[in-house]
């Protein structure tokens, strides 16, 4: 199994896509159009990112069951990478520690139901790595309304942060081997790109079956 990880703007669909259909895998993708939550929590963060972060983690612990039992399935987001964003909450005074507290234990009863499972981890994270300039311009660019933020100092800071966190996350992540890829130079709008993005992922899976 291969997921990705990143920040919010890196393209983990586009990449998932892209991934999805060279490597000819199932891929599970996170649901954004089916969230009611989402933008409710963007205009109210401390009345829903408690409830954000329970939804997202039942939907990518269900997610990660399914690939986990399935050959050279494909997630676009891990399971890892939620308690950074709630953590975030609870520093950002979005959360109590009440809350963090109870998400916490919630989490850890998940990851040990997936040690139950006979491949408990993914074989290989794939993190998209870009610039804070980069990720600004992408969310601009694909126009949800909901993640501008112009006029939103509070939001601007949000992103910032979560770009720090993003890099100190990776750094300590050892869960599975791991793939860098770097989003500034890398456009899969052009073919040598993407020639080179699959030669690497696929020489990588190799490495880890040999």
């Amino acid at each position: 199994m291969i997921v990705l990880a990143g920040m919010i703007g890196a393209g983990k669909t586009t990449f998932t896509n892209f991934l999805e259909k060279e490597l000819k895998t199932v891929a599970y993708y996170e649901s954004v159009e089916d969230n009611r939550i989402l933008e409710k929590f963007y205009e109210d963060p401390q009345r829903w990112a408690f409830t954000l972060q329970v939804y997202f983690l039942n939907t990518r612990f269900k997610s990660i069951k399914k690939a986990l039992k399935t050959k050279h399935g494909l997630l676009d987001r891990s399971i890892y990478e939620d308690a950074l964003f709630t953590k975030i909450n609870v520093e950002n005074g979005n959360m109590s520690e009440v809350e963090w507290d109870t998400y916490s234990l919630l989490f850890d009863n998940l990851l040990e139901e997936l040690d139950s499972i006979p491949k408990k981890a993914p074989d290989l994270l794939i993190y998209l790595s870009g610039s804070f300039e980069l990720h600004l311009q992408r969310i601009r660019q694909r126009g949800r309304e909901y993640e501008q933020y112009d006029g939103r100092p509070e939001l601007l800071a949000y992103y910032q942060l979560l770009h720090t966190r993003y890099e100190e996350w990776f750094k300590t992540y050892d869960k599975s081997p791991t793939l860098v890829i770097p989003i500034d130079q890398v456009d899969l709008a052009r073919k040598t790109d993407r020639e080179w993005v699959l030669k690497e992922v696929q020489q990588k899976i190799q490495q880890l079956s040999d």
